[in-house]
């Protein structure tokens, strides 16, 4: 079968019942359900929220995304084979793990197909919250060009490209564009400093300033769970990206959560031990998709600097990528899949009306 018949490159089309806007994200479409379907589907499921809770349909999609562009391969296949059922693998088996350990909950509520979650509106925490174990990537080229100060943090000189860090860092950017915070850059993904949040808690969305350092544990603990897992793999944990929010309980209580994904590919660096104390870096993440494009293209300027945006568009939509990029790509995701999960990824042959067929039969959610 041509791989394209199998990839979910347009997630935001589905015949899901909502009276809002289809959200549509660089990789996951949200659908606001209605007030009714919502209330249905607590009483009928069970789920532990208040009865009167927005849910949401997020489905995921397999469309690759780096450098703030959507890439295309040949040949119409407009996603990588099983990006998204590998990444929400990924992601459910982490949640699990850190409620099993006492960590924190997830909005997750239901998994009805590899590429579906059944979410609650969570009331988000405007911070990409990064935590990092070793020098590299964007960290690195600003160290490389002189700068010694991230979010607050002063790093010692010496450090060489790659090199296990002295602690695990925590470099907060913002999520969104922010506005009206005293010394905060009214602009997306732009680092903050611990004193930022602190001095402008509510502008973050935190509810008292007692809950920063509760999501600077929740980063550390989630960080140190997944770094010890992918350690028993002899994989290293190099950095990642959590998103935290607030949500209630069917009691009222009021909780933060982990949300989005977390521990993937795209949001995570993942390096093969065996490779690294041979000196190499094999990237089991997206990063190594980065590094291709840089070297791939003459100009790899137009891909790092954020003032040549409109070239960097043109360069994506006017290069379709090789198939065999593609399906290297594939092979990465689906790969540290399974060695996360420990078992084979269910890929589906046609997921669009496998979504159809068990939100129509399984949650009567389908405008027929």
């Amino acid at each position: 079968m041509n791989p394209s018949n199998k990839v979910l490159a347009v997630n935001d089309d589905l015949p899901i019942r909502t009276d809002k806007a289809v959200h549509s994200g660089k990789v996951r479409s949200v659908y606001w359900l209605t007030a009714a379907d919502s209330a249905r589907l607590i009483e009928q499921k069970g789920y532990d929220v208040p009865a009167d809770t927005p849910l949401a349909i997020m489905v995921i999609s397999d469309r690759i995304s780096a450098f703030d562009c959507i890439w295309q391969g040949e040949n119409g296949l407009n996603g990588v084979p099983g990006k998204g059922a590998a990444l929400n693998a990924i992601s459910n088996h982490w949640f699990k793990l850190f409620k099993e350990q006492g960590l924190a909950d997830s909005h997750i509520l239901d998994v009805p197909h590899p590429f579906v979650w059944i979410v609650q509106k969570a009331q988000p925490i405007m911070i990409e919250a990064i935590a990092r174990q070793y020098i590299t990537g964007s960290m690195w080229r600003a160290y490389s060009n002189g700068e010694r100060e991230f979010c607050g943090i002063t790093l010692p000189e010496g450090l060489e490209k790659d090199q296990k860090l002295p602690e695990l860092l925590i470099t907060p950017s913002t999520k969104g564009i922010l506005t009206g915070l005293e010394g905060v850059p009214e602009a997306d993904d732009v680092n903050v400093s611990r004193s930022d949040i602190e001095r402008h808690y509510a502008g973050f969305n935190f509810r008292n300033t007692d809950d920063i350092s509760q999501y600077e544990k929740l980063l550390k603990q989630g960080f140190d769970v997944i770094s010890a897992a992918l350690a028993e793999q002899d994989q290293i944990f190099v950095d990642t990206k959590f998103e935290f929010g607030y949500v209630n309980d069917a009691s009222g209580n009021q909780k933060l959560i982990y949300m989005d994904e977390v521990g993937t590919p795209d949001s995570s660096r993942i390096w093969d031990g065996p490779a690294r104390r041979e000196g190499q870096i094999v990237e089991k993440s997206k990063e190594g998709f980065r590094q291709w494009l840089l070297n791939h293209f003459p100009d790899p300027d137009i891909l790092l600097n954020k003032n040549r945006m409109q070239e960097r568009l043109a360069l994506a939509t006017d290069n379709k990528l090789p198939t065999s990029v593609m399906m290297d790509i594939s092979n990465t995701y689906v790969g540290i899949a399974e060695t996360v999960i420990g078992k084979k990824l269910t890929l589906s042959d046609n997921p669009r009306q496998e979504i159809i067929d068990v939100l129509r039969n399984d949650y009567q959610l389908i405008v027929e």
